[in-house]
């Protein structure tokens, strides 16, 4: 029985299936390190097929024939999950450079606006933001984590 959490690499896949019936080369070379998603967020060819099969077990995504070649689409159950994924903010500043960034970009792909997620995801991030900035510490970690805090804010109010 499949794992009934799809995980990021799930959840980008489709992402990208959501956007029109496709097939796993094309989600390939969109997720390569040259790749237009790579180049934020890679994926190797077989952890991306591990994907799609993930999808299609959990009923988010078809596959009209076995091969892998197959052409693929998103299932009612994977557009609402699709949309409420690309929609939703991340829970650590960690994750702004990976799934973020991620996200901005396949909304931008699909023409979802991009300005009512920077919005949501500041909210969300706000009360760490602050913590990490009216921290003082010394240390290089300390410094470390108070200007990549700085950093993330400076990007998310961007607009």
């Amino acid at each position: 029985m499949p794992t009934t959490q799809p995980s990021l690499a799930d959840h980008v896949c489709l992402a990208i299936i959501g956007e029109g019936r496709t097939h796993g080369w094309a989600l390939v070379k969109l997720l390569a390190p040259d790749g237009e998603l790579g180049r934020i967020w890679s994926l190797s060819r077989a952890l991306t097929y591990r994907s799609v099969d993930h999808l299609v077990e959990l009923g988010l995504a078809t596959r009209d024939a076995a091969e892998r070649r197959a052409e693929l689409a998103i299932t009612p159950a994977g557009r609402r999950r699709r949309r409420a994924w690309l929609g939703a903010p991340v829970d650590h500043l960690r994750d702004l450079r990976t799934e973020f960034l991620v996200k901005v970009a396949l909304r931008e792909r699909s023409g979802l606006d991009v300005d009512e997620l920077f919005e949501v995801q500041l909210e969300r991030l706000r009360p760490a933001i602050e913590a990490l900035t009216a921290s003082d510490e010394p240390d290089h970690v300390g410094r470390w984590r108070r200007e990549s805090a700085l950093a993330a804010l400076r990007f998310l109010e961007r607009s």
